[in-house]
């Protein structure tokens, strides 16, 4: 269509459809690539950072479309999918929901069961372990934190689970819009605690989902298998 290509082959190799990141797109792009999509795909449809406006005139044309404000999520519920495990979004503050909420919506539309624990920062660290079960039961977690990140480490060090820590820009000045959380992070001493971008809520949903799935994706599987026969 000049400005994009879409893939429509990525629902058939990873299990979803192509995710419309909203930011930089003007709102006639954003249409355009979602009407393609919603005519050639069959699952939920997804479009990040997306904002008021642009939601407004995607619903004219698909009423049954939602907004979430804080997440600044669009989206298309065409199908669901429940998986055995599930995943707990856990946040430090308030401040950091718009992320947790990226993160936690994003799992959720992907099909998979979420719970969510918010507000159990290191200053009162009482919150978080009086919540033992859930940390127990999740199959994978999401730690949404701002400030000096330490969270991400205290939920490593309590879980025998993977966790997906996500550095949030919240912060004062020292932090550096997120870096210094970044990197906080990076720099764990708990084991099995891997780390996407600043702010990035999107990319840690998704990969929750995957590693959620991971006993449950046969289909896909074969259908790879199918679409690509001389690499098996």
């Amino acid at each position: 269509m000049g400005f994009a290509k879409i893939d429509y082959h990525r629902e058939l190799r990873q299990g979803f459809p192509e995710v419309i990141y909203c930011a930089g797109k003007t709102t006639e792009q954003v249409i355009t690539i979602f009407q393609y999509l919603a005519q050639k795909c069959e699952g939920n449809l997804l479009a990040t950072r997306a904002d008021r406006d642009v939601y407004e005139a995607i619903a004219a044309k698909f009423p049954e479309v939602q907004y979430h404000d804080i997440a600044r999520l669009i989206v298309l519920r065409r199908g669901k999918q429940d998986f055995r495990g599930h995943i707990l979004v856990i946040s430090a503050g308030t401040s950091d929901l718009p992320v947790a909420e990226e993160a936690a919506l994003t799992a959720e539309v992907m099909g998979n069961r979420v719970e969510r624990l918010y507000d159990t920062g290191v200053a009162g660290i009482h919150r978080l372990l009086d919540r033992m079960d859930k940390l127990q039961s999740a199959r994978v977690l999401i730690v949404v934190a701002g400030m000096e990140g330490a969270l991400a480490s205290v939920v490593g060090g309590l879980v025998d689970k993977p966790v997906i820590a996500v550095p949030t820009s919240v912060g004062y000045g020292a932090s550096f819009g997120g870096v210094s959380a970044l990197l906080s992070m990076l720099n764990s001493c708990a084991s099995g605690v891997g780390v996407v971008n600043i702010d990035n809520g999107f990319g840690a949903g998704y990969l929750a989902s995957s590693i959620n799935r991971l006993g449950e994706n046969r289909k896909i599987s074969k259908t790879i298998k199918r679409i690509f026969p001389k690499t098996f």
